[in-house]
């Protein structure tokens, strides 16, 4: 059965689009229908006290399905400022191409462009192409092992720091396990080291403890933790995020 967040596309699918490495996996709708499926979100607010502060977001979350291919397309924005003064400034496009070559294999091909005023990145580019391996068949134990190599153009603001222009093994291990009829736990870990310097890797993992009290409300908790060994100067290399809330699903 296919289900949509009430609040997914500004709370917990916003926690993604803001870490360093895009969780794709998030993103994957279910489903065995053929064509179109996806969601677009938008938020405006104004609010005049001592000062002026303005938040404007947007998302985008659009996938087309055939018997052999998956179009995947992601886009969010989202902007906060406070007096002509930019507190949070970041936006991501994301393209996808999934080919099923087998029951067990995908092929992957995608493209992304993102930037991040808090991390202080005012463009990255990513394409780069892989593949997809099911490892377990079971209904209720869903366990993927991605693999790629991705060419990485970057630009930091302020010019802190050259142009970075670069090649990036990625890999990544996702499971989903259905513990009852009302338990899941879903999580998925990336590992991006530079191809000509181990020593300049990411890390991003995420995980999330969901049980349902029916078909429509559920109660969520997730944990999602970001490490760079070589970030920009003046930016930690280890930032997480702890969040709970009540789900409310809709069809």
């Amino acid at each position: 059965m296919k289900r949509n967040l009430f609040f997914s596309s500004f709370l917990l699918i916003s926690l993604s689009f803001n870490a360093q490495i895009l969780n794709i996996e998030n993103f994957r709708i279910k489903t065995d229908t053929i064509g179109w499926s996806g969601k677009f979100g938008l938020n405006l607010s104004l609010t005049k006290n001592t000062k002026s502060l303005i938040n404007i977001g947007s998302n985008i979350h659009v996938q087309y399905k055939t018997l052999k291919n998956l179009y995947l397309i992601l886009s969010n924005y989202n902007l906060l400022a406070s007096d002509n003064q930019d507190l949070i400034n970041r936006a991501v496009i994301h393209l996808r191409h999934n080919y099923k070559i087998n029951q067990t294999l995908r092929s992957e091909l995608f493209f992304q462009a993102q930037n991040n005023s808090i991390s202080k990145i005012e463009l990255r580019t990513l394409i780069g192409t892989g593949l997809r391996y099911k490892l377990s068949k079971l209904e209720k134990q869903k366990i993927y092992l991605g693999t790629a190599l991705m060419y990485e153009h970057e630009k930091i603001k302020d010019n802190l720091e050259p142009i970075s222009d670069i090649f990036r093994f990625s890999t990544y291990f996702s499971f989903s396990v259905y513990l009852d009829g009302n338990l899941s736990w879903i999580g998925t870990t990336y590992y991006q080291p530079a191809v000509k310097d181990l020593n300049d890797y990411r890390i991003a993992t995420q995980t999330s403890l969901t049980y349902s009290f029916s078909k429509r409300l559920a109660f969520s908790t997730r944990f999602s933790l970001n490490y760079d060994a070589k970030p920009v100067i003046g930016i930690p290399k280890t930032d997480y995020n702890l969040s709970s809330g009540i789900v409310y699903y809709i069809k």
